[in-house]
């Protein structure tokens, strides 16, 4: 079969997921529809509704578009039917019932933002950096009953530098996976699925670490951390969600404080863990066990993001503060 005759079903939500539609449909592939999540209100009365990145890409291209609330209702199950798709691909969607994965003849199968089966969840590229790794990549793989868990088809690897944060290297995958996408499409066509249980990548799963939704609650510094840690973490979830801390003053006033970039400087002190330390025009460093954090790109409650030096212009009470 032509890939010019393979009938593509298309599945998903953000700008990550944009990337593989758009190399599909530049390719050349017959992409037959595209399933995304219902427009959402936005706006103070929630008047307005906002497509998701993939109905913007899909519209502009002429594709048609289904936005089911739910995946086994029966009227949306019937136009997917009638879409009479050879392979249904998903990036960056919802996780899917049976009866809509196993309904193309060659199947379903899944981009995903990690070397699976590491990082199985839902945010793998903040967790591999979070952790410090020193690689991800991206994996296709058919889906299955449980999620991220179904045979891999190809893989790709992508290094991560020690001054990647989560932003960087998610661009950098939704290119690469962008690529491998189109190469597991003419895989399929050639008739190459063989695919690898997962299982034969592991041995225990006590090795595996997993990538769970990250919440609010999640993103705040922990300062008894080693300076490594911390900084791992604060760009492991920059420029989105964002790690956060409070800034305390000595007469117990509390202020949020988003940090987007920090800089890590190992060395031995005095100091008190939290303490704050600037020369009020130019850094500010907080002392960590093991040596300093110098943050670079921060934003208060209500203000906007800014570098040190800008901060340090409209906040020159700084030093009166503690984090925590």
């Amino acid at each position: 079969m032509r890939k010019a005759d393979l009938r593509i079903v298309y599945m998903g939500t953000p700008d990550f997921a944009v990337e593989s539609l758009r190399a599909l449909v530049e390719g050349g592939y017959k992409v037959v529809g595209v399933i995304t999540i219902p427009d959402k209100p936005m706006g103070r009365h929630g008047s307005v509704l906002q497509p998701s990145a993939v109905k913007r890409y899909a519209v502009s291209a002429g594709l048609p578009v289904l936005q089911p609330e739910k995946l086994k209702d029966e009227v949306f199950l019937e136009e997917l039917r009638a879409l009479r798709a050879d392979l249904q691909i998903v990036v960056a969607f919802r996780m899917l019932p049976e009866v809509v994965w196993n309904m193309p003849r060659l199947g379903t199968f899944n981009l995903h933002a990690s070397l699976l089966p590491q990082y199985r969840g839902a945010a793998p590229i903040n967790w591999a950096v979070i952790n410090g790794d020193t690689e991800t990549g991206v994996t296709t793989f058919f889906l299955t009953h449980a999620i991220d868990t179904g045979r891999i088809i190809r893989q790709r690897h992508l290094p991560i530098d020690d001054t990647d944060d989560a932003g960087t290297v998610h661009d950098a995958l939704m290119k690469m996976g962008a690529g491998l996408v189109t190469e597991t499409v003419d895989l399929l066509l050639d008739g190459k699925t063989d695919a690898v249980p997962q299982e034969e990548f592991y041995k225990d799963a006590s090795e595996l670490r997993p990538a769970p939704k990250i919440f609010k609650d999640t993103c705040r510094i922990d300062w008894s951390q080693p300076v490594k840690k911390i900084y791992d973490f604060i760009r492991g979830i920059s420029p989105y969600p964002a790690a956060w801390t409070e800034l305390i003053s000595t007469d117990g006033k509390r202020l949020a404080l988003k940090i987007y970039q920090a800089e890590k400087r190992p060395a031995e002190h005095d100091f008190s863990v939290g303490s704050i330390h600037t020369d009020h025009k130019s850094y500010i460093d907080v002392a960590v066990r093991d040596g300093f954090l110098r943050l670079r790109s921060l934003q208060l409650a209500g203000k906007r993001r800014m570098d040190t030096t800008d901060f340090l212009n409209g906040f020159k009470q700084i030093a009166e503060y503690t984090v925590g």
